[in-house]
């Protein structure tokens, strides 16, 4: 698959978000602030609501269409990581791991 759009690289490691609400939780990675501040300041008028931006993922050999969300908390974008991906690409919680997206 040849993805399209502004490539970003970057390390991070995935960890478990849970809310009450939600009892079984979301894995996430959070881009890196600086690069988190490029993307807003370049593309954000690509955003949906909450902050929602489609994007392309990639995590070893796996590569597929998802979003990042704004988080106005931590002020940095979020990946979620599916279960699907995570099983597939051994993904450990608290463990680095390289990610490529495309906006």
């Amino acid at each position: 698959m040849e993805s399209q759009g502004m490539k970003y690289e970057f390390s991070a490691k995935a960890y478990q978000y849970s809310s009450s609400a939600d009892m079984c939780g979301w894995t996430f990675v959070s881009l890196p602030k600086e690069m988190s501040i490029e993307i807003r300041d370049n593309f954000k008028w690509l955003e949906e609501g909450w902050g929602r931006m489609k994007v392309t993922a990639k995590v070893g050999s796996s590569e597929w269409q998802t979003a990042i969300w704004f988080d106005t908390k931590q002020d940095t974008y979020l990946l979620p990581l599916k279960a699907k991906i995570r099983k597939k690409e051994n993904i450990v919680i608290d463990k680095d791991m390289k990610i490529m997206i495309w906006v």
